[in-house]
């Protein structure tokens, strides 16, 4: 499975192998627990984020990651999105301090 992750304009194809979006639950319940405690997303905190705030999220883990050249964490961050969002094909990333503005392209 591909996700492309979008940043500015440059476009970074990640590959997930199927099994560890398959396997990989363990790891995505223990990023849930986490964000079910609420999170600061930019300026706002957000009691109980829904999904796609939950992948805006992993999103800006993303820049992270990337900026860490941590592609282990990358392809699992990515595997959590494609497991929770079955129909992502891509994730736009903003790179400007606001996280709800990250967006998740569909089909």
């Amino acid at each position: 499975m591909i996700l492309n992750v979008v940043i500015e304009d440059q476009v970074y194809p990640v590959t997930v192998p199927e099994a560890i979006v398959a396997e990989g639950e363990e790891f995505f319940s223990k990023i849930d627990r986490d964000m079910d405690k609420g999170w600061q997303m930019s300026r706002d905190w957000v009691d109980s984020p829904d999904q796609e705030q939950r992948c805006q999220i992993v999103g800006d883990k993303m820049l992270t990651a990337m900026d860490h050249d941590n592609k282990q964490l990358m392809v699992l961050l990515c595997a959590y999105i494609l497991a929770r969002v079955p129909d992502v094909t891509g994730i736009r990333i903003d790179t400007n301090g606001e996280m709800l503005e990250t967006e998740l392209v569909i089909g």
